[in-house]
Parts: C-alpha cells; sequence; structure tokens
C-alpha cells in the first residue's frame, strides 16, 4: 500500500477531502519521525513500536570485487509490531 492508497482509504472512513486527510497523514508520519530524530521511542498500542537502534561498525566485503571494505557506526529505524498486529497477521 502506497501512502497515496493509505490516504484514500483513511479519506473514505473518516469522510474528509483527500487534501486534508493528506495532512493528517504527513503530520502523523513526520511526528513519528521528528520524535525517532530525537531519540525518543514511539509506542502505538496494538500496532507496535518504533525506535532507533545502533549498528557498530564492522568489516564488509564489496559483492562485485571482494575486497575488504569498512563499513561505519550508524543508526537506524526499528520497527517491531505488537502483539495484537502479530495475531492479526498469523491467524
Amino acid at each position: 500500500m502506497t501512502k497515496a492508497e493509505l490516504v484514500e482509504k483513511v479519506a473514505e472512513r473518516i469522510d474528509l477531502t483527500k487534501k486534508h486527510t493528506e495532512v493528517i497523514v504527513n503530520t502523523v508520519f513526520q511526528s513519528i519521525t521528528e520524535a525517532l530524530a530525537s531519540g525518543d521511542k514511539v509506542e502505538l498500542r496494538g500496532f507496535g513500536s518504533f525506535r532507533v537502534r545502533h549498528r557498530d561498525s564492522r568489516e564488509g566485503r564489496n559483492p562485485k570485487t571482494g575486497a575488504t571494505v569498512f563499513i561505519p557506526a550508524k543508526k537506524v529505524p526499528f520497527f517491531k509490531a505488537g502483539k495484537e498486529l502479530r495475531e492479526m497477521i498469523d491467524s
């Protein structure tokens, strides 16, 4: 599902225009992004949680040449599905 499809589905459900719904969806995504950027955890009960994980630096290999390359440490976003979401998908 794309963001445009999500906006369309939400607009149908809450009986708002697509423009208004797009503002709402963008605001939610922006809020999640800003919280993660500041190091906060975002928890949506019944859906899941977003957090930032730290990956240590390591040595990797260039798949084309086989040469060893250094991969620096970095932070990556991580999503963990909530219990209700996992059960819904599993059934």
